[in-house]
């Protein structure tokens, strides 16, 4: 039973079941404990795998080899290094199986010195080995090294196979060289190996991440067994290029269905803007008894917090918890994003607390939850937190911390962290972060700063767009009307097409009087074909979610809506007056 759990990918199971088997006094052996092993590694599950090592030293089964593998095994794949050295020291006999768990360990963790200590230390170098080295670099999207450890084994005595390409063509993929790829993959077929599924799929998913989508299709027809890999990509491909039919169309041929087919599909739809279509997906998998992985618990927390959805979002939390992925940073990482962006930040605070071995992510999931909700303090003090945890700070997280000085009006603040961030960090101030500064120092009344900050690094050729976008909210926000024609006129020629240089300065117009400057501007606007994209927002009631469009009136709701308000307009009271004891209707 362990085993056939093991085997059919219900890795669950036999964690329970391990645990059923002790409760029942039946004492295990080494085949139990290989397939209770094997699970714990596919579900990331140290704490439990510990335990069970514990347990194999107590019953005197640490000297069976398949064991020790197990362990090892175990262990690197829950990127525990050191405990997979300590096993593999302990060890009386070794195999090939041991040698290569431990090199799967440390490239596994990105620990590359480690691993070529153990690579050159081999007795023998098998393909495996070969193949691992590779694979581990290519995961990092270390082309020059996977190319120059290819190079090295074509002088060995091994010889490269279907794994061997399909792993460097992975590492052009992560790494974005076209050229490299297509050489490659002209390699393969002079190699030999252009029949092979495993190389197939690996050309058609590298041509799908660099958006060659015919080059994709052509490869994917050119197939001839097909296997759920295969249709994984084609998938993938289409949801890329933004085509969602196509690619349920290929779900739907699919003879058989495994759970990162319906996590591509969940994906796509919430990269495509479809979260509600996301959610649903997520739904009919969970129907047709199959189990999530961490990838399609997050996908599916993307989709909640995009369409702020805070029912369905812990309706996912709980399975989170129910599957055991609570402890996986990613999943982690999903929910700190969907509940701050779902307004629940104390449930944000929750879920990044409960993250054991935070990352970067982490720390800056958490840094625009509190920005979002205005809580600048608490954001502060979350980033010196983070310094203090050894944690650097990258590009992202300084957007956040200017965003939040922003909304907060922390002008000194918000000076020091921008200041900070090329002197201390040596990051690159790119278009978003000059955008913030523009706009901080704009809404704060520092309109000349403002100008002056922009005017240095328009000349550099950064954020044109985006800054004198700020400039130009800045100008409306302090009713400096000649400033934001300016910047408006300018906005206008440098993108004729976008929107807001012609909604704001009308709206600056409006605000300033100015009704005929004002109408010109709208109906310059229409003239050039632009459409102000429609204001629209949304509440979740009952778990039932409503949108309102601005300028709709044909709302189910509408009616009752407007009446509601015009009984509370005719409740409401003027504050100056109450004091006075006159009320308002």
């Amino acid at each position: 039973m362990l085993t056939g759990y093991s085997q059919l990918g219900l890795h669950q199971q036999p964690l329970f079941l391990f645990q059923s088997m002790r409760i029942n006094n039946t004492k295990p052996d080494d085949f139990s404990f290989t397939a209770t092993l094997n699970a714990c590694a596919s579900v990331g599950e140290l704490r439990y795998g510990t335990k069970v090592h514990a347990l194999v030293i107590v019953l005197g089964y640490q000297f069976f080899l398949p064991v020790n593998n197990s362990l090892i095994d175990m262990y690197g794949k829950c990127l525990d290094t050191t405990g997979a050295s300590k096993v593999f020291n302990e060890m009386c006999n070794t195999n090939e199986v041991s040698w290569c768990s431990l090199l799967f360990a440390y490239t596994n963790a990105g620990q590359f010195n480690s691993a070529s200590e153990v690579f050159y230390m081999m007795p023998k170098r098998v393909n495996i080995a070969w193949n691992t080295m590779i694979a581990g670099h290519a995961k990092f999207g270390e082309i020059e090294l996977c190319l120059a450890l290819f190079r090295e084994m074509q002088k060995s005595s091994c010889r490269a196979d279907q794994w061997t390409f399909s792993a460097l063509m992975n590492a052009c993929g992560e790494s974005l060289d076209l050229l490299c790829g297509c050489m490659l993959h002209a390699f393969v077929i002079k190699s030999g190996w252009g029949s092979a599924v495993e190389a197939k799929n690996s050309i058609l998913t590298f041509y799908s991440k660099l958006g060659c989508h015919n080059d994709a299709i052509k490869e994917f027809d050119s197939i001839v067994m097909l296997n759920q890999v295969s249709w994984n990509a084609i998938i993938d491909t289409h949801m890329r290029t933004g085509d969602t039919s196509e690619a349920f169309n290929a779900f739907q041929q699919m003879p058989e269905k495994n759970v990162v087919s319906w996590t591509s599909m969940i994906t796509g739809y919430a990269r495509n803007g479809d979260g509600e279509q996301a959610v649903s997906f997520f739904v009919d998998m969970m129907r047709n008894d199959l189990h999530p992985d961490d990838y399609s618990l997050g996908a599916v927390l993307h989709a909640c917090s995009s369409l702020a959805v805070l029912q369905h979002g812990r309706m996912v939390h709980g399975c989170v918890i129910h599957q055991g992925f609570h402890a996986y940073v990613y999943v982690g990482n999903g929910l700190v994003n969907m509940y701050a962006k779902c307004g629940d930040i104390e449930g944000s605070w929750q879920a990044f607390n409960d993250i054991l071995n935070k990352d970067l992510v982490s720390w800056n999931a958490m840094l625009f939850g509190f920005g979002l909700h205005g809580l600048s303090n608490q954001s502060i003090q979350l980033y010196e937190k983070m310094l203090a945890s050894g944690t650097k700070p990258d590009i992202v997280t300084f957007i956040g911390l200017l965003i939040t000085c922003s909304h907060s009006g922390l002008i000194e603040k918000g000076r020091v962290i921008f200041e900070s961030m090329r002197a201390v960090y040596g990051l690159s101030y790119e278009k978003d972060h000059v955008a913030c500064m523009v706009d901080m120092l704009g809404r704060g009344g520092y309109l000349a700063e403002a100008k002056e900050l922009a005017d240095k690094y328009l000349g550099t050729g950064i954020g044109i767009t985006s800054t004198r976008e700020a400039l130009l909210g800045a100008c409306s926000v302090q009713g400096d009307v000649g400033l934001g024609t300016y910047f408006g006129e300018r906005l206008k020629i440098s993108e004729p097409r976008r929107e807001m240089s012609f909604v704001v300065l009308s709206n600056l117009y409006c605000t300033s009087g100015q009704w005929k400057e004002a109408e010109m501007v709208r109906k310059a606007m229409v003239n050039s074909g632009i459409k102000k994209t429609p204001g629209c927002s949304w509440i979740e009631v009952r778990n039932e979610v409503t949108s309102f469009v601005a300028g709709t009136q044909s709302h189910k709701y509408m009616e009752e809506l407007c009446n509601t308000l015009y009984s509370l307009h005719c409740e409401m009271r003027i504050p100056s007056l109450v004091d006075l004891g006159i009320e308002y209707c």
